[in-house]
Parts: structure tokens; sequence; C-alpha cells
């Protein structure tokens, strides 16, 4: 929390509109991609500067200008200045703090989105917040810059021509990225739900203290998948609902499908939230009946030793006047009888079946 207060007080005495990066910064490069199609083809290209993607603005193809690295502000506040876009908009940009939103500037809408993924490093689940401007004939996608991205499929899509993309318009490639990103969740879903049969089954044949770290990060992704997940049902909801020209209506139909998507993540999401709760209760649970079963032992052990402590303790005294001393069998037979003993205390026991 400490550390979230530090990044925020960054903006502290700065007036509303000023692009401040907040947040942690995960590439020391920004890199900067230009797909720009219509039917008859595609040009791609990689640029250094920022200033080479303002030539396709006036064009009637649909451009996808792909930023990674939100840390330099400078190419923020020079596209927004070209473009004319909002100031409060380029402020969210470089804050990778949002909650997924989105924001109608009537001429150009702003969405905020998290993308999803399993680190290949040590397997932990990660977010990387993605941001859209698109209007009527672009699409600008502002990402942190961590692994790559879920769009490279989409990317091949349109060099192909596949799935229409050269005859539809920017909103149509807006719903391709939202899409792209809502599938990854699952892909991060059937991983996190075969890691929890794993992880059950672990608890019902020998739970370790390993195996409650592995509950608390699972408790700790789902979370986050939650937080991601949550408002990204309004977000579409909203697509689906908004009047602006840029969303045209047959796009709406595949955002409906986008929005059940959606719904399907939600409830996956809260059935293994509360599967882990349980996880967590049974983990207690079984150190709980694990301690009681070593406890039992314990006991039944220190049980059969108290009468032969009693015994060992009587012919350990050092009277000189005791008539077993002088018995020519009488620590044999001491030890019969204690053995004696322990053993019908064992048969007793037993037949009580308290072992």
């Amino acid at each position: 929390m400490k550390r979230l207060a530090y990044k925020r007080s960054k903006k502290s005495g700065l007036p509303p509109g000023s692009t401040v990066h907040i947040g942690e910064k995960k590439s020391d490069v920004v890199k900067i991609a230009v797909i720009d199609y219509d039917e008859n083809g595609v040009q791609e290209k990689a640029v250094q500067r920022i200033e080479e993607c303002f030539a396709f603005r006036d064009r009637q193809s649909i451009t996808w200008i792909n930023i990674e690295g939100v840390h330099d502000t400078d190419i923020i506040t020079k596209l927004g200045e070209y473009y004319g876009f909002h100031p409060l908009m380029l402020e969210d940009i470089a804050n990778t703090q949002q909650r997924p939103k989105m924001d109608d500037y009537a001429e150009y809408l702003y969405i905020v989105l998290k993308m999803i993924f399993k680190s290949s490093l040590n397997d932990i689940v990660k977010t990387e917040q993605v941001s859209f401007i698109t209007g009527l004939n672009f699409v600008i996608s502002f990402q942190e810059g961590v692994e790559g991205d879920v769009f490279e499929p989409l990317r091949e899509a349109i060099r192909n021509n596949k799935n229409r993309f050269r005859v539809m318009g920017a909103d149509y490639l807006l719903y391709s990225l939202i899409d792209a990103i809502v599938d990854s969740y699952f892909g991060v879903l059937e991983n996190m739900g075969e890691e929890i049969e794993t992880v059950e089954d672990v608890l019902i044949l020998n739970p370790e203290s390993q195996t409650l770290e592995t509950i608390h990060r699972l408790k700790r992704e789902l979370i986050t998948l939650r937080k991601a997940v949550w408002p990204l049902r309004e977000l579409i909801n909203k697509l689906q609902r908004n009047e602006t020209s840029i969303i045209k209506d047959h796009t709406k139909v595949y955002l409906r499908d986008v929005y059940d998507h959606t719904i399907q993540i939600i409830d996956t999401v809260e059935t293994y939230r509360d599967m882990v709760s349980g996880m967590i209760d049974i983990y207690l649970s079984s150190a709980s009946n694990r301690m009681n079963a070593i406890m039992k032992v314990l006991k039944i052990i220190a049980t059969i030793f108290m009468p032969l402590t009693f015994l060992a303790g009587v012919y350990g005294m050092n009277f000189k006047h005791m008539p077993e001393y002088e018995w020519q069998y009488g620590y044999p037979l001491l030890w019969l009888f204690m053995i004696a003993i322990s053993g019908a205390m064992l048969y007793f026991f037993r037949r009580k079946k308290w072992i």
C-alpha cells in the first residue's frame, strides 16, 4: 500500500491533465508498430519516432498503431497534440493503475483493459494494462511492454486477409483486440483450474506448508483476475448500448458474444474463489486432524508409561529394608509384570478402538 501511495504522490500539486507515468517501469525501450490496411492490401512497419505515424491519420484505410512502453510520456503527449486528444485521457494512459473502463469523447473512444498472462519466469499470473483509442479509421493501442501480447493471431489474420478484416472498419478491429484479451483469460483459468485440482489431491493425501503457500498464491491471482474481469462486464455492456457512430450495429452483435464470454469468466472466477477458500479450511482441518493424531499417539505412550514409571519409582527408592531386593527372581519378575501391564493396556485401547 505504501508503494502505491508513493507512486501516486508524483502528481501531487500538478494540474489536471498532467501526463505523468504512474506505475512500474516494465520496459527500457519503446516499440512502435504500424499496420495500415484496406481491402486491397496491407502495409506494416516498425517506426523509431512517433512523428512517422502522423502520415497515416488522413488516409481512408484502417490504421492500427501499437505502442509498447507508456513510461515515455513525451510520445503520449506528441500523439495527443497531433490528434487533438483530451489531456485527461492522456493522463489516464500514463497511469497504469487504472480500472477497466470506457470513456466516450464523441469523436473517439478511450478503453482500458487488463491483459493477463502467466509469467514465463516463475509461472505466476501477471497483469499488463492495455489502453485503446478508437476513431472512425484508426485504433491506437498502448501497452506497458512486458512479455509480448495476445494480438499476434490478429496480425496474421490482417496479413492473410482472414475473418473479413480487410473489409471491416476500425470498430471491428477494436472488437477483435478486446476479444483476444478476453479469450486469453480462458487459458489462464484453465491452467489455474488444473493447479487447483492438483492442490486438492495433495490436501487429501499429504498437505504440507508448501501447499498453504500455493493456496495463498492462487487466492491472490484470483483476486487479480476478479479485479480485471468484473469491470469488464460493465465496459462491454456500455460499448453495446453506446449510440456513437464509431461502433456500428454489425459490430455490436460480436460484442454481445464477448459479453457472454465475460459472464462465463466471471462465473468461473467466482467458482474458483469458493474452491480456494474451501481449500484453506480443508488445509486447516487436515493440519488440526494431523496434530490430533500425533497428540493421540503421544498420550497413549504417556498413559502406558505412567504405571511403569510408578513401578520404577517405587523400586528406585533407597530404603534399606525392602523385601523384594532379596528375591532371586525379583528383577525379571518386575520386567514381566511391566510388560504384562503394557500389553494389557494396549489390548484395552484396541478393544475401545482408540488406536
